[in-house]
């Protein structure tokens, strides 16, 4: 049995696109959009920590130390290099910095200005390539970086990834039974391309399955 250091922080998940890598966020101000909206109602907003786990040696890396108004949100992979998503509500930025493992590297691969979005509500990283995205209150999904695009999607839909011009959505019905159905959408415009009874499933290593 390994005993590893962690720092006081347990909950670990997997990287999403990694099959090696887990982080942990402490929420001490609640997720990335909550702590905006405490910061936009002016308290002060502590900043969380970020911490990484690589299986199976247990190794691990808190490769950015926040300050105050600083926060970060789920990080992502890509080309073997971990992806960290910080907003700092006082600069009014978004960064997305790229951390490379060996040899440890750490750079600063986007800096968004935080009035180019409306809030930080489900502002993730998707693949594939890595993307920063948005989806809305109002069932709008907006590509922030490194291609911007916008268009309206269904109240029961989540976007999953994107492979060259085809993104792959999923969405659920219940009429009466609970279904969901595979959306095929072409970048930018969003237009359906085809649509798949059954339920998508995507793998580490890019694979995608429709379990009809």
């Amino acid at each position: 049995m390994k005993i590893i250091s962690t720092k006081g922080l347990y909950n670990m998940r997997p990287v999403s696109g990694s099959a090696e890598w887990y982080w942990c966020c402490d929420y001490v101000s609640g997720d990335l959009y909550e702590a905006e909206e405490l910061y936009q109602d002016g308290h002060p907003i502590k900043q969380n920590r970020l911490l990484f786990l690589h299986y199976p040696d247990g190794h691990t890396v808190e490769p950015i130390v926040a300050h105050e108004g600083q926060y970060f949100g789920a990080p992502g992979f890509e080309n073997g290099r971990l992806q960290i998503l910080m907003a700092d509500f006082p600069a009014g930025k978004i960064y997305v910095f790229q951390y490379n493992p060996t040899p440890e590297q750490l750079t600063l691969r986007a800096e968004l200005s935080r009035s180019a979005i409306k809030d930080c509500y489900n502002l993730m990283f998707q693949q594939s390539p890595l993307m920063l995205v948005r989806h809305s209150f109002e069932k709008r999904l907006q590509f922030l970086w490194p291609e911007t695009a916008e268009f309206e999607i269904g109240n029961t839909e989540t976007f999953y990834s994107r492979e060259g011009d085809n993104l792959y959505f999923t969405r659920w019905f219940e009429d009466p039974d609970y279904r969901e159905e595979t959306v095929i959408r072409r970048w930018p415009t969003g237009e359906i391309a085809e649509v798949i009874p059954g339920t998508l499933m995507e793998f580490p290593d890019g694979q995608r399955w429709v379990l009809q």
